[in-house]
């Protein structure tokens, strides 16, 4: 089973909320997931952001892949493989 880290997107239309989970690489984007580990919020100046850092290394560590743009979260946020 491939495991991704990637985006949940929630809000309303043309505002969008998106949590960062952990989910099988088959499922759709705003389907099933495995554990939310975070959110990110791109409509306030500058865009905030929360990750649970404990999770996010353990998931990287059992080999979760992050999506690109979750990969940079993790980068401004120093959580390195």
């Amino acid at each position: 089973m491939a495991v991704k880290i990637r985006l949940r997107r929630m809000g309303k239309k043309k505002s969008p909320f998106y949590r960062i989970v952990v989910a099988d690489s088959r499922s759709p984007r705003d389907g099933k997931f495995i554990e939310e580990i975070g959110t990110y919020n791109p409509n306030t100046d500058p865009s905030e952001f929360k990750i649970n850092e404990e999770l996010a290394k353990k998931w990287l560590a059992n080999g979760a892949q992050p999506t690109e743009t979750v990969g940079k979260l993790f980068k401004v946020a120093g959580i390195e493989k």
